[in-house]
């Protein structure tokens, strides 16, 4: 990780977790990055399931156990693992409205050296991750 820039910030209570996170993003400019870590909890939680073409919301009190995906001023792709009080887990694509409990610990790496984009796959059908050296 040559070169490597890492980032760590924290969310409060009701913030968005993506809209933030995309924010953030936007704010430092990042071109190709990664999600190292991210602990928190959240009170709401929007997720788009496995092959699922609509959003389910679930609202309560959930630990974020896990979050990982790329990040990019030209396109994130994020999934996020939650557990419920009982340790029950579900996951899935994270988009906004995933609202934070107490917080949110984010840590990035940026790799200055490349850029993620997103192109239309003809195979999947979706925008899907290019890398392009700079």
């Amino acid at each position: 990780m040559e070169n490597a820039i890492f980032y760590t910030f924290r969310l409060k209570p009701d913030d968005d977790l993506f809209a933030r996170i995309e924010a953030f993003v936007a704010e430092k400019q990042i071109e190709a990055g990664v999600v190292l870590s991210a602990v928190g909890s959240l009170t709401q939680a929007t997720l788009r399931l496995a092959n699922q073409p609509d959003y389910d919301v679930f609202r309560g009190h959930f630990e974020i156990v896990s979050l990982t995906g790329t990040v990019s001023t030209y396109g994130s792709h994020l999934h996020i693992s939650i557990s419920d009080e009982r340790g029950r887990t579900i996951g899935g694509h994270l988009v906004e409205k995933c609202l934070i409990y107490t917080t949110a610990e984010i840590v990035l790496v940026v790799f200055p050296q490349i850029m993620y984009k997103r192109e239309l796959c003809e195979f999947s059908g979706y925008e899907e991750l290019v890398v392009v050296e700079k």
